[in-house]
């Protein structure tokens, strides 16, 4: 359904009103009007599927925007179930209201819309929408978000002459439904391995065009719902420009690992023969399931003919050849941060100006994942705690002071070895705390963590068991800083991390499967000086539901 032409001018106007307090006059405004639909698709060029879409579109529509840009995004939702866009990687600065995820935002109803509305403050990057309710993510409604840098804010290398997106992820021939079944059946809960892997919702025919002897940027992200990927282009090299919205020092690598939820961006110079060469993304860490692998085409606009030889090959297995590569990607302390120096200075600060390695932690969070049978149902969980989504979005029943519906703090700082057990919980956080924050895996599946509305610094990865001695192994110096850590099968992952941006957060497993069954919990990070400095208030749009549906804004 589409509003009327009335109808979208007075809702045009309304936003602009309200949006104006949320941003300077100077920030430019971005609308966007997205019709949510079920489509028939065919990425496996065999039996066509039915596909979530977006203007018709699979992947979704590209937004490109610059820095501070304000995103003005109307979703009508024309599926048969309640559905959510997030923004992951996109901070929410003060506004965790517009997040998407379940935590923070009812669903919109089907036949209804929701009007998100947020800005990419202070941000530079790669980063992607996708549908976070239920398995919606393994149907479609994903898409590249692309925030480029102000004039004013340099980016440490040269112009390329183009940039290509990537989306990467696994595919599955069952419909999401069917996936969601799978993982509620009692005493099931496990996903069927993957059928594909697609690159821009294809697995063979992503063509990428440059012309000999220029240098493009590609962005690549995971989209998949649990598999990490490596990717590689014949014959070139890549090099590493950005992680996830931040500058790396920019090292030089054969092939790059990118794990579920994460992003990054190369350079790739076509320095080679005039032809066309095999961009290649293939599975990583899926043992017992069928080696997967997407091809595309990097196509020398001169080129008449495919280079020979064989596709390049897949590096080695071992995770310590991943963890090898993950503690090279270094911090770039002397480029330019996206947010400009408030003393207006010819440059901003580099991003090396917060020296987080001096800085005194409050607290320790260690998290370790499980998958305990609750009621007799395979489930994932967080300090044996699985967390269930209630029907009011948590930022919701703090809002309002509902009472009974969150598990304040009943998360253990540590694992405890309690008797697993549901909940809702939320952990209570200072707003300028400093954090650490250390991922146990203690299974046999590499995982990968996301925190909304935050980077953190990623200080040590390892194997077996943490203990506070592995503290003398961080890096306090150049970690690189991202949104998505990936955590090695019985290893852990440590990170820092300064709570400046008050919310409701969202910590979750990144792969889709993990986090619908409960390895997920919300951190609220608050203070009591109640400022529009702080945090803004609840959007007059809100959507109420649950046991806040009838409450005012």
């Amino acid at each position: 359904m589409a509003p009327p032409p009335a109808a979208a001018a007075a809702l045009a106007a309304c936003i602009i009103a309200v949006a104006a307090t949320l941003a300077g006059a100077d920030d430019p405004y971005r609308f966007f009007t997205w019709n949510v639909t079920y489509g028939n698709i065919n990425p496996l060029g065999s039996t066509p599927q039915q596909g979530i879409l977006i203007n018709g579109q699979f992947p979704g529509p590209r937004i490109d925007c610059v820095t501070n840009d304000n995103i003005i995004v109307n979703v009508f939702n024309n599926l048969d179930e309640p559905f959510l866009l997030t923004w992951n990687g996109i901070k929410q600065r003060k506004n965790s209201w517009q997040d998407g995820v379940l935590g923070t935002n009812c669903p919109i109803p089907p036949g209804a819309n929701y009007t998100y509305k947020f800005q990419a403050k202070d941000q530079i990057g790669t980063f992607v929408y996708f549908p976070s309710v239920a398995m919606h993510r393994a149907a479609g409604g994903f898409g590249a978000l692309n925030v480029y840098q102000r004039p004013a804010i340099p980016v440490p290398y040269p112009p390329p002459a183009g940039d290509f997106t990537l989306l990467v992820g696994d595919w599955y021939k069952a419909g999401h439904k069917q996936l969601r079944q799978a993982l509620d059946a009692a005493g099931g809960g496990a996903l069927p391995p993957p059928d594909a892997l697609l690159i821009n919702g294809v697995p063979s025919a992503a063509t990428f065009v440059g012309d000999q002897g220029r240098t493009y940027l590609f962005r690549v992200s995971n989209v998949g719902v649990k598999t990490s990927v490596n990717v590689r282009i014949q014959g070139h090299s890549l090099r590493l420009v950005e992680v996830e919205g931040t500058h790396p020092v920019q090292n030089v690598y054969d092939s790059l690992d990118v794990h579920v939820g994460q992003s990054v961006a190369f350079l790739v110079t076509l320095d080679k023969a005039a032809q066309d060469y095999a961009v290649v993304a293939s599975a990583r860490f899926s043992p017992g399931a069928a080696p997967l692998m997407a091809t595309g085409t990097l196509h020398y606009s001169s080129a008449v003919s495919r280079a020979p030889g064989p596709l390049p090959a897949p590096p080695p297995e071992q995770a310590e050849w991943s963890m090898n590569q993950a503690r090279s990607f270094r911090w770039n302390l002397t480029a330019s941060a996206a947010r400009p120096n408030p003393q207006g200075a010819a440059r901003p600060n580099p991003q090396g100006s917060f020296h987080y390695g001096t800085i005194a932690t409050s607290r320790t969070l260690v998290l370790a994942s499980s998958a305990p049978v609750l009621a007799g149902q395979r489930r994932y969980a967080v300090n044996g705690v699985s967390f269930v989504v209630p029907d009011t979005p948590l930022k919701l029943v703090d809002n309002y002071n509902i009472a009974n519906v969150i598990g304040w703090d009943s998360v253990p700082a540590r694992p405890d070895g309690a008797a697993p057990r549901s909940g809702t919980p939320v952990v209570r956080l200072n707003l300028h705390e400093f954090i650490e924050v250390v991922f146990q895996n203690t299974e046999n599946e590499l995982q990968s963590w996301h925190l909304d509305g935050y980077d953190f610094w990623v200080v040590g990865y390892g194997n077996g068991q943490w203990t506070e001695n592995q503290r003398t192994t961080y890096n306090l110096v150049d970690a690189q800083a991202r949104h998505t850590v990936q955590v090695y099968p019985n290893g852990w992952s440590a990170i820092l991390v300064s709570l400046d941006n008050q919310g409701m957060w969202n910590l979750r497993s990144a792969n889709w499967d993990r986090q619908y069954l409960g390895q997920q919990l919300y951190m609220r990070v608050w203070t009591p000086q109640q400022s529009f400095s702080n945090e803004y208030s609840i959007p007059t749009n809100a959507i109420l539901c649950g046991r806040a549906a009838g409450l005012g804004h």
